[in-house]
């Protein structure tokens, strides 16, 4: 049993998958019979894409398991009744459809908040709030930022590094204690934008 999982969108193309790159390997090599997923359109959230998964499993002469026990005879069943696949093609139309829904509800969200003057780029980053949609630093919040940075480069575990920042007082954005996990992300979001996450 290997555990793969592609943390990209589920409408996103076969190459950029390197999950399914893995567990198809897997299958053509033998070292698996097939793959399970939670939701068919956990599978997939595009038609085709989907359709191109099944039938390329298929082709490696492998199967794929639905943990929804009504997804499974149309993803793998004995009948070869062709309701079945017009069902789940009806069903990855439908999963296509809330996705498209669901970026146009956060485009507009994002296109209102960002007209009334708001950040509409996701969370604010760590050391920053805003106003009239623009960053501000907060200097408390800078100050904790570059400790967390001076520490990491000197090689000071995450974990210590919270163990710090909340024995000295350092604010974190919600006022509670700080986790290493918390240290962990604001650095790597720092180190991949230039700014504090």
């Amino acid at each position: 049993m290997s555990w793969q999982t592609d943390v990209i969108s589920g409408a996103s193309e076969l190459r950029d998958r390197a999950g399914w790159c893995e567990a198809a390997a897997l299958v053509k090599g033998g070292q698996a019979q097939g793959v399970v997923v939670a939701r068919l359109d956990r599978l997939a959230r595009d038609v085709m894409v989907q359709e191109l998964l099944l039938r390329k499993l298929s082709d490696l002469g492998g199967i794929v398991l639905s943990t929804r026990e009504n997804e499974h005879e149309m993803l793998n069943g004995e009948s070869k009744d062709p309701s079945r696949k017009l069902v789940r093609v009806i069903m990855g139309a439908i999963s296509e459809y809330d996705r498209e829904m669901t970026v146009d509800r956060l485009a507009a969200g994002r296109a209102a908040k960002a007209a009334r003057g708001g950040y509409a780029h996701g969370a604010l980053p760590y050391g920053y709030r805003s106003a009239k949609g623009q960053l501000v630093p907060v200097p408390a919040e800078q100050a904790a930022l570059a400790k967390m940075k001076a520490l990491a480069t000197q090689g000071v575990p995450v974990n210590e590094i919270a163990r710090e920042l909340t024995a000295e007082g350092h604010p974190t954005k919600r006022g509670g204690r700080w986790c290493g996990a918390t240290v962990a992300r604001i650095l790597r979001r720092a180190n991949v934008n230039g700014t504090a996450a």
